[in-house]
């Protein structure tokens, strides 16, 4: 049996399993077996979590294809926040947790004021790298946007349109293009933005290794970048995906990009 926690942050969930209780399993076997939606737990992927000392571990992330992903902006806000549940963390204290892009280190803001078990934190993000490039899709379009790394890969849109339509197709047929597009060897999360006002914009995500998806921290962020580096916004940004609302804060080029928003427990159990 392995024990997990499931926790979400803005209806991206994740399940959190320690490192110890899954050292005799193949990790991409088991997040793919225990992320899926009708015959496992179902989660968008599993953080493999072991504590390295007070308020401070080191993640692993597979998602839930079962592929080893660096880093995942809310998965690492939901360690955090089973962290510091775990501790019995008061607002004002920090996290430090090692992922495949390197520290992060995470603040709790408050607790419980979203409700049981509901953690609000704000999150170094580390600092983006980004670069305007176009992608040529099948059939001729180029689609220009802006490639961002979290410490990730991402290819921000930016549209008008109220349905994130791209070139006359769905968002989702174009982020799964674009995703597996040779011009990415290592594959790409795509974020769809639309300007709502100089500090709101409206996102749609499809996730790299997961596909579309309520929310993301690092798509978020990435998405936060383009819009204040290219399309006249502004920080702090409200980032609003369809599971929720997050806060980014960058003060810009070569400075580290601060995301707020919420993570809560969903349940805790073991699975075969």
């Amino acid at each position: 049996m392995i024990p997990f926690t499931k926790a979400h942050a803005c209806g991206n969930d994740f399940l959190i399993v320690g490192e110890e209780d899954a050292k005799d399993f193949d990790r991409a076997e088991l997040a793919r077996r225990l992320c899926a939606r009708s015959t496992g737990v179902g989660a968008d992927g599993v953080e493999f979590f072991r504590w390295t000392g007070i308020c401070a571990g080191h993640i692993a992330l597979h998602n839930a294809d079962g592929s080893a992903a660096e880093i995942s902006g809310n998965g690492t806000r939901c360690v955090a926040a089973w962290m510091a549940l775990r501790m019995d963390a008061r607002a004002g204290d920090e996290m430090r947790i090692e992922t495949g892009a390197g520290l992060r280190i995470c603040r709790i803001e408050s607790v419980g004021a979203a409700g049981v078990n509901a953690i609000e934190i704000g999150a170094g993000m580390g600092v983006p790298q980004y670069a305007p490039r176009t992608v040529i899709l099948s059939g001729g379009p180029r689609i220009s946007g802006t490639e961002v790394s979290m410490g990730n890969p991402h290819f921000v849109i930016a549209v008008k349109d109220a349905e994130f339509s791209v070139a006359g197709r769905s968002w989702q047929s174009v982020g799964e293009e674009i995703c597996n597009h040779p011009d990415f060897p290592h594959r790409s999360n795509v974020e769809i933005l639309r300007v709502v006002n100089r500090q709101e914009i409206e996102i749609r995500i499809f996730e790299r290794g997961v596909g579309p998806t309520l929310s993301s921290g690092t798509g978020a962020s990435a998405a936060a970048v383009a819009a204040i580096a290219f399309h006249g916004c502004q920080s702090p940004l409200r980032v609003v995906a369809p599971g929720g609302v997050q806060t980014a804060d960058w003060p810009g080029a070569g400075k580290e990009l601060k995301l707020s928003g919420p993570a809560a427990m969903i349940a805790v159990g073991e699975a075969w």
